[in-house]
């Protein structure tokens, strides 16, 4: 009888893992790669991103992101958004590359690195800045985020051994009161993680974007447009003051 217990309750163990295991063992979709080859316009920057890494293989600094980083390039008709002089200034002279895309998230990132958009490159400084999306639409808080950053930061430095990494914080936004705990909790997480590393600068960039202790909205694209919208995108100005503020390292590693 106390086999047959004993048997049983074994029986029992093992088919409660079956259905148990998993959704224990459920990815972190931040951490693993997700293409969004389905957009055709994002698929078309990324083949584009191939050939100017050819291009410019003697890039000195490529910076790696989403939206934001693209807006280095943006050249608008007004004195807020026309953002491309700022780039010119502080990061043509390196022959740097902007790999940022719209809406990517750490996901997409890592998928972009796992298909080669910085093979065959060997810059001094690669610049990250990417998690702002994880918070977005995707929702995805805290716990995913840091580790999907740091699998972007892992996999940048495993392709590009010899370069430094400048990792920047997420930046401070004007969207919700939950958005705003779980960046501070990403950035002082990211602090801890990278303070003693040899290969990672982490720079919390915020506050070039704050007044008062809080995001300036006047620094934003966002509430400017028609209709407006929750400050996400730093303008000019606040592109200008990102670069001014992490200035020092960057002539550190890349000059």
């Amino acid at each position: 009888m106390r086999s047959f217990l004993q048997t049983l309750l074994l029986s029992l163990t093992l088919a409660c893992s079956i259905f148990v295991a998993p959704a224990a063992r459920a990815a972190n979709l931040a951490t693993v790669p997700i293409g969004r080859n389905d957009l055709g316009w994002w698929h078309l920057r990324f083949i584009q991103s191939l050939g100017q890494a050819k291009i410019h293989h003697d890039a000195r600094i490529i910076w790696l992101g989403d939206s934001i980083t693209q807006y280095w390039q943006r050249m608008g008709t007004l004195r807020y958004d026309n953002i491309l002089p700022v780039w010119n200034e502080y990061y043509a002279p390196f022959d740097a590359l902007d790999f940022g895309f719209v809406g990517d998230t750490t996901a997409s990132l890592i998928w972009r690195l796992d298909h080669g958009q910085v093979d065959g490159l060997h810059p001094r400084l690669a610049i990250i800045l990417i998690g702002a999306n994880n918070l977005g639409r995707v929702h995805w808080d805290a716990a995913m985020t840091i580790p999907g950053i740091e699998t972007v930061v892992s996999l940048t430095h495993q392709k590009l051994p010899e370069s430094h990494i400048l990792l920047l914080g997420v930046l401070p936004s004007i969207r919700s009161a939950w958005v705003d705990q779980q960046t501070a909790i990403i950035n002082a997480a990211l602090a801890a993680a990278y303070a003693q590393s040899p290969i990672v600068t982490f720079v919390n960039v915020g506050p070039a974007l704050l007044r008062d202790g809080k995001p300036d909205p006047a620094l934003y694209v966002d509430p400017k447009m028609i209709p407006p919208e929750p400050a996400l995108h730093p303008d000019a100005s606040g592109m200008a003051r990102i670069a001014a503020f992490i200035q020092p390292e960057v002539k550190r590693y890349a000059e």
